[in-house]
């Protein structure tokens, strides 16, 4: 990745985590509240901004799929999945097939990253009713792993996963650049600004509404509506 890739999600994960309603990605306020006796909030207090609640889970699911806690955090404790709900409903692509020249040309392909999720999703349920009789989130942990592994091992695809792949492809971009822009994916890679940088950024000031429920919305503009699973 190069360096000014780096820097532009680093600029995104920015502005994402001053959004009302974040609660578990830790970009925005890096000092906990000092009234808080809770590092880390449960994920049922985040509402999504762009998919349904069962969407939501899944989206959380296959993140933590992609960065496991092993030793270190994973991808649901870093709250990966808000970045990614966020960045959907915004419009804004984290990965592109394309280049970016004008205004129009990131929303058209936020609209598309839109479309790509919902539609990718539903693959990944259809494909699990089609194995094994199910939804995705009803399979036992076995059959989960065995339908990622054909989707992200090139040594086990399948003539009739190319939807899946490129929805897997797009969903992994997402969980790297949302997990590794948090000060846990910072702390997992040793990054150095953490001791320099880190301590010097200015504590929340706003310890009363440690949700951010109470702050102004970024513009004037009203979130994307929710996507329902019907």
């Amino acid at each position: 990745m190069e360096r000014r890739e780096i820097l532009r999600y680093i600029g995104m994960a920015a502005v994402a985590g001053t959004f009302p309603g974040f609660s578990k990605w830790v970009f925005a306020c890096p000092q906990e509240h000092p009234n808080s006796t809770q590092s880390q909030v449960v994920s049922d207090s985040y509402k999504p901004l762009f998919f349904s609640p069962q969407y939501y889970r899944m989206v959380e699911h296959i993140a933590e799929m992609i960065i496991p806690e092993d030793g270190t955090p994973g991808a649901k404790q870093a709250g990966v999945a808000e970045f990614i709900d966020f960045m959907v409903a915004n419009r804004v692509p984290v990965s592109a097939s394309r280049e970016v020249r004008l205004t129009e040309d990131a929303i058209a392909i936020g609209n598309e990253a839109q479309n790509r999720f919902i539609a990718g999703l539903d693959w990944i349920n259809a494909r699990c009713h089609s194995e094994f009789g199910g939804a995705f989130m009803d399979g036992s942990p076995e059959q989960q792993n065995s339908l990622m592994e054909e989707l992200a091992y090139k040594a086990k695809f399948k003539p009739t996963t190319e939807s899946g792949r490129a929805f897997f492809q797009m969903m992994r971009d997402y969980t790297v650049v949302g997990y590794y822009t948090t000060k846990i994916g910072l702390e997992s890679l040793g990054y150095p600004g953490l001791r320099i940088t880190w301590p010097k950024m200015p504590g929340c000031t706003h310890p009363e509404d440690p949700e951010h429920a109470k702050l102004c919305e970024l513009g004037n503009s009203s979130p994307s509506p929710q996507r329902s699973t019907s």
